[in-house]
């Protein structure tokens, strides 16, 4: 037997090298396809790439109605989808992982965009309704619940004469790129404290 060939063979993306059972879901909120990249409704999405880049690991599996990543954030191994459901059906993808994975809602951490939030600010909240995200609606309806902590991404409210969803399929000019970049970054933090279960220094900290 080559051991070399076994060392190798664990350190490939998607080996289960990970601590336990899957123990937390994180679902980030946008609609699937080349047109939609970069938009503000995709944001959810961009934070789940950052996140999971961050953690060394890549979205390689497509179960739940989602494109999935399995990572490790502290001592908790991590699901995050990217469901390929569009955004008014998310709520199917959240709620097949949670049932395999039997994940109370506690353990859920949903990432989606915040228009009444200006880009590059961040809202944590442990529950609340849904304020109209069709995403989060949806998630409400199919699981019957509606006490998932939620990161809500700032992008800003629509400019007088746009049409709602004009904007959040827009893409996200370049002015606030930047802003919008250490918005992922906070995210990224914030989700490490939060899975850690430090939500309230997490708000502290960056919950505007």
């Amino acid at each position: 037997m080559d051991i070399f060939k076994i060392f190798e063979q664990l350190k490939k993306p998607g080996s289960d090298n990970h601590p336990g059972k899957i123990s937390y879901i994180i679902a980030a909120l946008g609609n699937p396809g080349m047109e939609y990249n970069n938009t503000r409704h995709n944001v959810g999405f961009i934070a789940a790439d950052t996140l999971v880049k961050d953690a060394g690991g890549n979205f390689e599996k497509l179960r739940f109605k989602a494109k999935t990543a399995d990572i490790t954030i502290g001592k908790h191994r991590v699901l995050v989808l990217k469901p390929i459901t569009y955004m008014n059906n998310s709520g199917d993808s959240v709620f097949e992982a949670m049932n395999y994975y039997k994940i109370k809602p506690d353990h859920v951490l949903i990432m989606c965009d915040e228009i009444y939030l200006n880009p590059g600010l961040i809202r944590i909240r442990r529950k609340g309704s849904h304020g109209g995200h069709n995403g989060l609606k949806s998630i409400f309806e199919v699981t019957g619940e509606e006490n998932f902590t939620r990161i809500k991404i700032g992008v800003g409210n629509k400019p007088d004469g746009y049409n709602l969803s004009d904007w959040v399929l827009g893409k996200i000019t370049d002015s606030d790129k930047p802003l919008m970049e250490q918005a992922f970054e906070n995210t990224v933090d914030a989700v490490k404290l939060i899975v850690d279960g430090q939500i309230e220094k997490a708000m502290n900290k960056y919950s505007k």
